[in-house]
């Protein structure tokens, strides 16, 4: 049986689809980084290694927008890109667990 077929993306801008695509890996790095879920400090170093690279590219993704005229953030209609692209869960990552009971 093949798994459900995504919804697909909302129409993006090329610098959009940029912006999303280094926004989510930023958010994967940081996930990565993250002391509350992590097991080890090699793959914390790898991906804070990382990060500084990712954030260039979402600053220059941003950049990118502003400098062709595009000034505003559809929200809406990135969200729904995030969706698309698993963002709940990837995002979910960076927040700290829930406190274990018992």
């Amino acid at each position: 049986m093949l798994p459900p077929e995504l919804p697909p993306l909302p129409a993006l801008t090329r610098a959009e689809g940029d912006f999303v695509d280094s926004f989510l890996q930023v958010v994967d790095l940081l996930g990565r980084i993250n002391p509350a879920r992590g097991a080890d400090t090699y793959s914390a170093l790898r991906a804070a290694q990382a990060l500084p690279a990712q954030a260039m590219a979402l600053r220059d993704a941003l950049t990118a927008m502003h400098m062709r005229g595009e000034t505003e953030l559809h929200s809406a209609t990135l969200a729904r890109a995030l969706r698309v692209l698993d963002g709940e869960r990837r995002a979910g990552r960076v927040a700290l667990p829930p406190e274990a009971t018992g």
